[in-house]
């Protein structure tokens, strides 16, 4: 396309500061007490989708966090690709390991972002990245390069599970034609090798609860006369992997796919340093399914993990307490071909079959999702392969991740389209950590890249 590098070059610092005022709102959608902040946020995307030159732009309420919608159909005969983003983030805790402000965006340069990377929650998962599509499409209308229709879908309860996003793609099949998917949510190995993700996760994640007495015990009058449900709990959740870290559940791995051999070495050829990954988290070894890659643990195997734990006597001193209650939350990364909400039943009756007596236990879902995995042999691929090409200078590789955006395979069910993920965010961007981080180099590159892809989608649907 004409112009886009010096176009980028001479709004690079607007660009910059727009995504910067963005990232200062704290938009957490799992948090209640900023429910105001993420109604700012939508109203500010609105804005945004309107200064970029989308005709027609609406707030579209919900059960939870409106969805922001906007559009420009130039020629109904022409493609119409869909963009989904998110404006929602996950909570900042915990805040004492953030080296500045999460809600106070800083540019500050690294040893893989050079050219500096801002920090702040949401840069990279997933405002910076959802931005870069505002912008591309500001510079197709700002340039009258536009080459076909489009249309915006930005949500604000990904963080959250995308409750109610369901219902609003099932009212809406004929706001929301299109013929491709475009989403930004992803990464790609690194700055000198671009990726284009083919697959994703799915997901189920709970919330355990185990009961004992029916109050706070002393531990020394009840002491090794009762159960102790943190005692018990930690137990129970040790049982679920065996001794090659293999999950223990019945059934877990019944619709698993094994990846070829031929698969497998594919996935190989991508650039990896042991090294460097153990360097870079600061641990000694790694872990994970005996027989298994580190890369393959990641994205084509399904885990098991428990991301909190709590119960009893957490402040500041001593007390001696046998807590009466003792709790959890599990997330399950699944593959494609497991249903996650399978799973899920799968989950609770085998965790309620190992709880001993003296105690009850509790399952509660949460949220969950299918896993993806898209075609490299379509016009939407080959269309994003071609855009990298001529922005990197050289060919993505297909990759893997091990991430969920559980969405995905709902529009597929739904609006009967394909996703093309072409994500810009490197695994050392700290999502979902203190001190995310989205490169400022990776955000310009998104901007000039998408564009192209536009174009080569618009081309290969002759």
């Amino acid at each position: 396309m004409q112009n886009i590098q010096s176009y980028i070059k001479e709004h690079k610092d607007r660009f910059i500061n727009e995504l910067i005022e963005l990232l200062k709102i704290p938009s957490v959608s799992a948090d209640s007490a900023y429910k105001n902040d993420v109604l700012t946020t939508a109203q500010a995307v609105k804005v945004r989708l309107e200064q970029a030159g989308c005709d027609t732009v609406e707030i579209c309420p919900t059960q939870g966090h409106p969805i922001v919608y906007g559009e420009k159909i130039i020629d109904k005969n022409l493609p119409t690709i869909l963009v989904y983003g998110h404006y929602d983030v996950q909570p900042p805790d915990p805040i004492n390991l953030w080296d500045s402000p999460p809600f106070e965006p800083v540019i500050k340069k690294t040893d893989i972002h050079p050219e500096g990377a801002i920090f702040a929650r949401g840069a990279c998962d997933d405002k910076g990245q959802m931005y870069m599509h505002v912008k591309a499409m500001e510079f197709m209308t700002a340039t009258n390069q536009l080459p076909c229709n489009v249309k915006f879908m930005i949500e604000g309860e990904e963080e959250i599970g995308s409750a109610n996003l369901a219902t609003f793609v099932k009212a809406n099949h004929d706001k929301l034609k299109n013929d491709v998917i475009l989403i930004s949510d992803t990464g790609m190995i690194a700055n000198n090798v671009p990726s284009i993700t083919t697959g994703l996760r799915g997901l189920s994640y709970v919330e355990v609860e185990v009961t004992g007495p029916n109050r706070d015990l002393h531990s020394g009058l009840y002491g090794g006369a009762v159960a102790n449900p943190i005692n018990v709990m930690a137990k129970m959740i040790a049982s679920l992997h065996d001794e090659n870290n293999h999950i223990t559940v019945p059934g877990f791995y019944d619709k698993v796919e094994e990846l070829s051999a031929i698969e497998r070495a594919e996935m190989a050829k991508a650039p990896f340093s042991l090294d460097a990954y153990k360097k870079a988290l600061n641990i000694d070894a790694v872990y994970g399914e005996a027989d298994y890659t580190t890369n393959e643990r990641n994205s084509i195997r399904p885990t098991l993990d428990v991301n909190g734990i709590w119960g009893g006597y957490t402040g500041e001193g001593a007390k001696t307490v046998i807590a009466s209650k003792a709790y959890a939350k599990i997330s399950m990364r699944l593959v494609p071909h497991q249903d996650w909400e399978e799973i899920t039943e799968l989950f609770k009756t085998h965790f309620e079959s190992i709880a001993p007596k003296g105690v009850t236990v509790k399952v509660s879902p949460h949220h969950g999702g299918q896993g993806y995995v898209t075609p490299i042999d379509s016009i939407g691929y080959q269309a994003a392969s071609n855009a990298y090409q001529d922005t990197f200078g050289t060919k993505p590789i297909p990759q893997r991740s091990g991430g969920s955006i559980p969405i995905v395979s709902l529009f597929e069910q739904e609006l009967k389209s394909k996703t093309i993920l072409m994500g810009f965010g490197l695994d050392s961007d700290a999502i979902h950590s203190p001190n995310e981080h989205f490169g400022v180099f990776n955000y310009l590159k998104g901007i000039e890249t998408i564009p192209l892809f536009y174009k080569y989608f618009t081309e290969l649907s002759k």
